[in-house]
């Protein structure tokens, strides 16, 4: 088990972690959290080396994935860098990558009546104004969970507030800030039900963001 306590804050740089390798040969991942070794809840960043790929899998509770460098496919596309993925629960893949990719990986962490099949190329998709000077992106919804990106203009503060079922942040680019510290582009922070912070940028930034996803009784 790794991080699976869901009523501590955890932060991990990942640009400063090893490469850890998968059963398949050329993909390697930094994990962030996990339930069991090969199965259950699972975070990761992954790499698929060059014409790497893995055997067909199930996903029993879906699989959420964020593009972050490179070209990921499977049988239903090829997805460039900015794509966000949700594949369902049930549903199943044998995915690859030819020239190669980096991802951020979700496993078995939805909803098992969230039955949305996702395909967003971020890279193409408008900014809606959000509060302040932010700019957010929305990606999906299923009752009190939400995903988003979210851009700050340089020098933004945003008002402190808590966090009801808790928050989940990937930092693209920039640097995201709050009274706790700095998280440079590859850092993953969740902060647990009824965390509180007051963020802030000095330079412009760009973070994916889940809230509202995380136990209210965490154990």
């Amino acid at each position: 088990m790794l991080n699976m306590d869901f009523s501590k804050k955890v932060v991990v740089r990942t640009t400063e972690e090893e490469w850890v390798p998968s059963p398949a040969g050329g993909v390697l991942r930094k994990p962030l959290a996990r339930e069991e070794a090969e199965r259950g809840h699972a975070t990761s960043v992954v790499r698929y080396e060059p014409g790497a790929s893995f055997k067909r899998h199930e996903h029993p509770l879906g699989e959420e994935i964020l593009v972050l460098e490179g070209v990921f496919s499977d049988e239903t596309g090829d997805y460039p860098a900015g794509t966000y993925l949700r594949n369902p629960p049930g549903s199943g893949h044998a995915p690859f990558s030819k020239e190669g990719c980096t991802l951020l990986v979700k496993l078995h962490q939805f909803d098992e009546r969230d039955q949305s099949t996702v395909r967003i190329d971020t890279c193409n998709t408008p900014w809606l104004p959000g509060i302040g000077g932010l700019e957010v992106m929305p990606l999906h919804e299923f009752e009190h969970e939400h995903v988003a990106l979210v851009k700050w203009p340089a020098k933004e503060i945003f008002q402190p507030h808590r966090h009801f079922g808790g928050e989940e942040i990937f930092v693209l680019s920039g640097e995201f800030c709050d009274e706790h510290g700095r998280y440079p582009a590859g850092t993953w922070i969740r902060s647990p039900h009824m965390s509180q912070h007051h963020p802030f940028v000095d330079e412009e930034t760009i973070i994916w963001v889940k809230t509202g996803h995380l136990p209210i009784e965490a154990h």
